[in-house]
């Protein structure tokens, strides 16, 4: 929201959560952008999407959201769903692959790096193309909490950025 408060390429028209007690609806209230609480059923049955439709969006971005997509919602935006992913895909994808989970995988399988992927979205959790990835050593004693900071900043670097550049 910050990124494109300015922008002349685009704007953030809605904040949509799954998770009243997100803390991105609150940034978003500051922002002067409205913000809409589904259910997963609500997501499912289609009532997301008509609000997506009726809010005149163009591209759903994805930042920290676990439910898989419906194929509906796909259709509707080919495409235009973009979601970031805490790994260098493929490595560390899938269903309950998000988080510190991720962090805990790759310390556990002793891999040299890491990093971010941000991707288009498809029917199948984070196989959808990618369109970027950045990549931070990990370092044998880094503990997973320490590899989520450097992932972290990567994520705050690139996504508004990489977004940018699709618009």
């Amino acid at each position: 929201m910050e990124f494109f408060k300015s922008s002349s390429k685009g704007k953030v028209v809605l904040v949509a959560s799954n998770k009243p007690e997100a803390l991105v609806l609150d940034r978003a209230k500051k922002f002067g952008v409205p913000t809409f609480v589904f259910t997963k059923k609500e997501m499912e049955t289609g009532i997301l999407e008509e609000r997506l439709k009726q809010d005149r969006v163009d591209w759903v971005i994805l930042a920290g959201f676990l439910l898989k997509i419906p194929e509906s919602l796909i259709r509707s935006f080919p495409d235009s769903i973009v979601n970031i992913h805490p790994a260098l895909l493929p490595k560390f994808g899938g269903k309950g692959m998000y988080g510190a989970h991720v962090h805990q995988a790759v310390k556990d399988a002793g891999d040299k790096e890491t990093g971010i992927t941000i991707h288009l979205v498809n029917e199948q959790y984070d196989q959808g193309r990618i369109i970027f990835q950045a990549a931070t050593p990990v370092y044998e004693e880094d503990s997973p909490e320490q590899i989520a900071e450097k992932v972290h900043d990567l994520e705050h670097r690139f996504f508004s950025q990489v977004i940018d550049s699709l618009l």
